[in-house]
């Protein structure tokens, strides 16, 4: 029997890497003999690094950079095994969690190390690059990592703008002239799984500024100062930032990879999957695990397990999706790859206490285990 395995993570409880290990387990006390083949899974947000430097065999890399409210903070990136591709979360430099809840303020947040985590993967030698958006703290459209390589932003009156939110309004030119030299040969592909647009009611300001501290007044400010780069970029690199689906990502980085760098956005779980080659590991496999710590009706909109699924589905290869909680929103999942889902859970228990890697670690080899029991007996019953 050979089975792959493709987890993302059950966040807050246990990595793709040890939810993988469970089900490994689980399996082999069934079957001990089973050709298991394990790919840690991430659809682009957080534990895109750990999946692909894993499933590639390579390095990760720390070093300190500015953080979201200009302090300094370590950031990890990934460097493939392939020596030359950098996998960076921009949530590593300008992440909402670095940021204490009553300091949270997108005016004055900056995304400037990314920048840094891209200029030190170039001196690395790096020349290709995944990014992850999402979970970021910011809302200045990419300004701040954008000067971290040597774009110059300038006032009305010659003089360099800040790299914060707040400086947006103040951009009155844009200088191309000691951009790192290097980005020439720097290809971006990046993981965007937001549709939303640069600015306007369904922008970034709007709808992701409450949640990263913004107050109603803070929010037309942000969308004020979008609106004003749109206009700038547009005069200066004849650009239309707010015709570019996923503009709004990231507090606008989506508009910057895309604009500046000459970045791909694309779907998170697909771009991970082609990276790990997951179609040539599922030949030949009899059964796909996938699944995360909830499975719901998010889960239908492009998450890892969905793209899983979706893939194998192509190749008549029956799914089995395991996870923490499930809700009635789930069932839609059968109807696109899915053959079966299942809660790990086996008692009444707190969040609290299902979430305790020891628990969940447990919960997961068990149930894996039950299954393939049930598996063992219908094979053995119908002589397959």
């Amino acid at each position: 029997m050979k089975v792959l395995i493709a987890m993302d993570s059950f966040k807050g409880s246990l990595s793709s890497i040890e939810s993988s290990t469970a089900i490994a387990a689980g399996i082999k006390e069934v079957y001990p003999h089973a050709d298991i083949e394990v790919l840690p899974l991430a659809d682009g947000g957080e534990g895109t690094v750990e999946a692909l430097v894993n499933a590639t065999d390579g390095t990760l890399v720390t070093i300190p950079v500015t953080g979201p409210l200009n302090e300094t903070v370590k950031a990890t990136y990934g460097i493939l095994g392939d020596g030359k591709t950098a996998v960076i979360e921009v949530a590593e430099a300008c992440g909402l969690p670095l940021v204490p809840y009553g300091e949270r303020n997108p005016l004055k947040a900056t995304s400037y190390g990314v920048g840094e985590i891209i200029s030190d993967a170039i001196k690395k030698g790096s020349r290709e690059f995944v990014i992850g958006l999402g979970g970021s703290a910011t809302n200045d459209a990419g300004i701040g990592m954008l000067q971290a390589l040597g774009f110059c932003f300038y006032d009305m009156n010659g003089e360099k703008v800040g790299i914060d939110g707040q400086s947006l309004t103040d951009i009155w030119s844009v200088d191309l002239k000691q951009v790192n030299p290097m980005l020439k040969e720097c290809r971006f592909r990046v993981a965007c799984d937001v549709k939303n647009p640069l600015y306007g009611p369904e922008g970034a300001a709007h709808i992701f500024g409450p949640q990263k501290g913004a107050t109603p007044e803070m929010v037309e400010q942000l969308d004020k100062g979008l609106k004003h780069i749109a206009e700038i970029v547009l005069d200066t690199l004849k650009t239309d930032l707010n015709q570019i689906e996923g503009a709004g990502a990231a507090g606008g980085l989506g508009a910057a990879f895309s604009s500046f760098l000459h970045a791909d956005l694309q779907s998170g779980i697909e771009l991970v999957m082609e990276i790990i080659e997951m179609e040539k590991s599922m030949q030949g496999a009899d059964f796909v695990i996938t699944g995360e710590g909830k499975l719901d009706g998010q889960t239908s909109m492009g998450k890892a397990p969905l793209g899983v699924a979706e893939l194998a589905q192509m190749h008549n290869i029956p799914v089995i999706a395991l996870a923490g909680g499930i809700t009635e929103e789930t069932a839609v999942l059968n109807k696109l790859g899915i053959t079966s889902y299942f809660s790990i859970l086996n008692q009444p228990m707190t969040l609290e206490e299902a979430m305790d890697s020891k628990v969940a670690y447990n919960n997961l080899r068990a149930t894996t285990n039950q299954l393939f029991r049930l598996i063992q007996a219908v094979r053995a019953t119908v002589k397959i």
